[in-house]
């Protein structure tokens, strides 16, 4: 006889499974591809089908005692699930090579030299995510990723890509009149409004001030919302930046921008995460050793 199981909803699971992870609405719908709305939706049909409430939803979101069990195990659940679901494609199918990548780094370094890794390996199907967000890897199916950080990454192979360092940069007219750290507080100083989930990434004042300078008057400061905003600004000729400089490299090495004077080193770095077991696959191997030449060399 078949067995049958009442389940409740696979998505109302899910969402539940998500946001009990995360204890966020917010960062269980940036996972699952959705709106917040939608998983408190689905988490709210699963609490009125089950009778009972799953969060207590105040500042901080939090688990009802009896749920965390359950949220526990749903997780190793779907887990066991996706490893079954893995099985099901044999093992002679070829995947593709899954990336994720931050944003800016992808779009700015990444993609402009990924012509090179297809001509080399044209065998390799990759996919490429672009995301802030730490990516679970083996649930999220990525199989490499690119994190800017500390390196710290407990229970994955690391390996360090390339140092980071913030430059002052602007077009070559405008670099022209800046001969002086000074001569920055009489220009716009375009500011990335994003950048306080990097704590070493100096502000303008704070920059201005390890070399030595005390503006006169305010400074006159440009915000953008993000890195590749603030870098189109700075080609613009709309005034000067403070960037990471792994992300106008290629504009430093063709003189479209400047660095003003020398860079300053950040505490923080690029670094290639797989799982362990995931590191000697051809594949990613072939992507590591492609990655690297091009960090080193370019």
């Amino acid at each position: 006889m078949a067995l049958y199981r009442r389940l409740p909803p696979l998505r109302a699971l899910q969402a539940f499974e998500a946001a009990a992870r995360h204890l966020s609405f917010a960062r269980a719908a940036e996972e699952l591809g959705v709106t917040p709305a939608a998983v408190s939706q689905q988490i709210k049909l699963l609490e009125d089908r089950l009778g009972l409430p799953l969060f207590r939803r105040g500042l901080r979101l939090a688990l009802e005692l009896h749920a965390v069990e359950a949220a526990a195990a749903l997780t190793d659940a779907f887990d066991r699930l996706a490893r079954a679901a893995d099985r099901l494609v044999p093992p002679e199918v070829e995947r593709p090579l899954v990336v994720s990548a931050p944003p800016a780094f992808a779009s700015r370094w990444l993609v402009p030299r990924l012509e090179r890794f297809h001509t080399r390996h044209p065998e390799i199907e990759l996919h490429l995510s672009a995301t802030l967000r730490l990516v679970d890897l083996e649930r999220e199916g990525v199989d490499v990723a690119i994190r800017y950080g500390s390196g710290r990454y407990p229970g994955l192979h690391v390996e360090r890509l390339r140092l980071e360092e913030v430059v002052a940069v602007a077009v070559p007219r405008l670099a022209e009149r800046l001969p002086h750290p000074a001569d920055l507080c009489e220009v716009s100083l375009l500011v990335n409004q994003t950048m306080g989930w990097d704590p070493d990434f100096p502000d303008w004042p704070t920059w201005l001030g390890e070399m030595g300078v005390v503006p006169a008057h305010p400074l006159r400061l440009r915000p953008f919302g993000d890195a590749a905003l603030v870098i189109e600004a700075a080609m613009a000729g709309l005034g000067a930046a403070l960037l990471w400089r792994t992300l106008v490299s290629d504009e430093l090495a063709s003189g479209r921008l400047v660095a003003l004077f020398p860079g300053r080193p950040l505490s923080s770095a690029y670094h290639l995460v797989c799982a362990p077991d995931h590191r000697d696959r051809p594949d990613l191997q072939a992507f590591r050793a492609w990655l690297m030449e091009e960090a080193v060399s370019r």
